[in-house]
C-alpha cells in the first residue's frame, strides 16, 4: 500500500508513505502528470515515510527527479536511495 498526500501551502509538496512498488508506482505516475502540469516550481516529494522501493519505483523517482522534482529524505535507506538517483542524474547531465 503507499499513500500519496499532497499539500500546496508553500509550493507543492508530496509525501509518499508506505511501499513504492508495482501497481503504486503507476498511481504515484498518474499523480505525477497531473501536478507537473500545474506546479509553478519544483515539487517536492518527502520520502521518510516509504519504507521499500523496487526497480520500477526507483525508475520512477528517477524520471520525477529528472522532470525538476527535489528528492527528500533524512531517514538512511531513503536518503541513499535519493542521493543515488540525485548523483545518477548529475552523472548524466555530465556527459
Amino acid at each position: 500500500m503507499l499513500r500519496i498526500s499532497v499539500t500546496t501551502a508553500e509550493g507543492t509538496a508530496v509525501r509518499l508513505e508506505g511501499r513504492l512498488v508495482g501497481p503504486w508506482v503507476d498511481e504515484l505516475d498518474t499523480c505525477w502528470r497531473r501536478l507537473r502540469v500545474a506546479a509553478e516550481r519544483p515539487i517536492r516529494i518527502d520520502l521518510d515515510g516509504v519504507t521499500f522501493v523496487d526497480a520500477a519505483g526507483k525508475a520512477a523517482l528517477r524520471k520525477m527527479h529528472a522532470d525538476g522534482a527535489v528528492l527528500a529524505a533524512s531517514s538512511v535507506m531513503m536518503r541513499a536511495v535519493a542521493d543515488e538517483i540525485a548523483c545518477a542524474g548529475r552523472a548524466h547531465r555530465n556527459r
